[in-house]
């Protein structure tokens, strides 16, 4: 196959990508817009000229463009103030940025702007070959990326959650079929497995998606308030009940209500709960008539609500009502094949809110989170993944930047077990921090003591002492 013809990541229905690539060069002297022309077309690229950035632009708003070659310095509109325009327009083509005037900084800037390299003029042709073909694969990788992205995305999610166990896929499937009735259905889990997005997807593939979610913690708010919460009150009720008030029930009236940790309602509100339940009637405290709702009620509980009725902590008769239909949401401990497409979905999600460049993570550091058992399920996941992309100075997360307990290395106290002399302590302290600085930044010696706010030669002193290997100098 010619290698400018070539199939292009698609979905189904797509054509195959167009075998010539568009170029625009962009340069006030002549000479260079004839000779990379020349050189160019040669190659195989449809080429097209403009001599300084307000005419370039004028070209990108008439056709699209695969390749941009920009110069740095033109009259009118230089290459640094296309590039701010090009971000401003959403302009979708790779940028290369050239001048005879180059120097570190100059390229830094450029690339922060948006340019994906730089080359400093004079230039031998095979460079700039090199560096349109690299250009090339980088574009056809990412595009290769973002196809297999939307079909984990088609495959693997379900509204904001996104698994691929069969565990989960079978919960997802379950929601499908009873979204559609107004059955009540109970919840349980674990803290941070996710029963409330589960509530939510419910909801929205219900007939009543159009109708309000409300949500409410029962163990969030005091028990002498959860019923006026609940079910609302009116004016002179009580001291503070200057007004009435709407209860959630009203609020939620033709949508769908989420009691969340239902197992901590008091026993005089759970039969109150089940006579709403049986009748869609809700009285307001201090009221004397009462209301008709359509609500559908989901409930969620870490507890085991069948052992709390085994107790008599929870009436028998509203934990049937409640448990119409169940599910039960495995704790991420045992479901480690969602791991990876969790912190895939994380990053998605977080880098454009945070700001960072961060792209994905290092196997080893994915092998580590594979490794952790997370207690706090995938609430802690989504945080941990949130904190290294913070701490993160490069396009992909690796295991110094995972919190200290997921990066599975030991604190020096649990290291040191009962021993509470002061030396051992600080010395293993010591040790371990100059270990997560010399993590960070690869063995640079130098960037580590930066780190650590202590002088390069500190550092060498301190490597001898503690008898570590004294990394590398970059």
């Amino acid at each position: 196959m010619d290698p400018l013809m070539q199939e292009s990541p698609k979905s189904d229905g797509d054509a195959l990508e167009p075998a010539v690539k568009r170029i625009l060069v962009v340069d006030d002297e002549e000479n260079m817009r004839h000779m990379l022309s020349l050189l160019l077309s040669r190659e195989g690229y449809a080429v097209e000229s403009a001599e300084n950035g307000a005419e370039a632009l004028q070209r990108v708003a008439e056709g699209p463009y695969d390749l941009i070659l920009c110069d740095l310095k033109m009259p009118v509109m230089d290459g640094l103030s296309f590039l701010d325009e090009c971000g401003a327009r959403g302009v979708d083509a790779t940028v290369i940025m050239m001048s005879a005037y180059g120097t570190l900084d100059t390229a830094i800037e450029a690339m922060k702007r948006g340019a994906y390299d730089y080359i400093s003029k004079p230039f031998k042709p095979d460079e700039v070959i090199l560096t349109l073909r690299k250009a090339e694969e980088r574009e056809r990788l990412r595009r290769e990326n973002l196809r297999l992205q939307e079909e984990l995305g088609r495959r693997y999610s379900f509204g904001e959650m996104v698994a691929r166990s069969q565990a989960m896929q079978g919960i997802f499937e379950s929601v499908r079929k009873i979204a559609g009735y107004r059955t009540t259905v109970l919840i349980q889990g674990e803290s941070g497995t996710g029963k409330e997005l589960i509530a939510r997807a419910i909801h929205r593939h219900s007939p009543r998606r159009d109708g309000p979610f409300v949500a409410v913690n029962c163990g969030a708010i005091p028990h002498q308030l959860l019923e006026s919460e609940l079910f609302g009150h009116v004016r002179g009720a009580f001291t503070d009940a200057v007004q009435d008030k709407k209860g959630l029930f009203v609020e939620a009236n033709g949508g769908t209500l989420f009691l969340d940790e239902v197992g901590e309602l008091p026993k005089d509100l759970q039969v109150k709960l089940l006579r709403v339940l049986q009748d869609q009637e809700i009285r307001p405290v201090g009221g004397s008539r009462s209301q008709q709702v359509d609500v559908r009620v989901i409930s969620a509980s870490i507890r085991d609500l069948e052992e709390e009725v085994a107790g008599g902590r929870f009436r028998e008769d509203l934990f049937f009502r409640l448990n119409v239909v169940t599910l039960r949401i495995p704790p991420l401990r045992e479901r480690p094949e969602d791991i990876p497409i969790l912190v895939e979905h994380f990053i998605r999600k977080q880098r454009e809110r945070l700001g960072v460049e961060v792209e994905g993570i290092t196997q080893r550091a994915l092998a580590r989170l594979m490794e952790h058992p997370w207690p706090g399920n995938v609430r802690e996941l989504e945080n941990a993944v949130e904190r290294a992309m913070v701490l993160c100075d490069r396009r992909l997360i690796d295991i110094g930047d995972l919190p200290p307990g997921v990066g599975g290395r030991p604190r020096a106290s649990t290291a040191l077990g009962d021993d509470l002399r002061l030396r051992p302590r600080i010395r293993a302290l010591e040790a371990e921090l100059v270990r997560e600085a010399l993590g960070r930044t690869r063995g640079n010696r130098t960037h580590a003591a930066r780190l650590l706010g202590i002088t390069h030669r500190a550092l060498l002193y301190k490597l001898r002492a503690l008898g570590m290997g004294e990394g590398t100098e970059k």
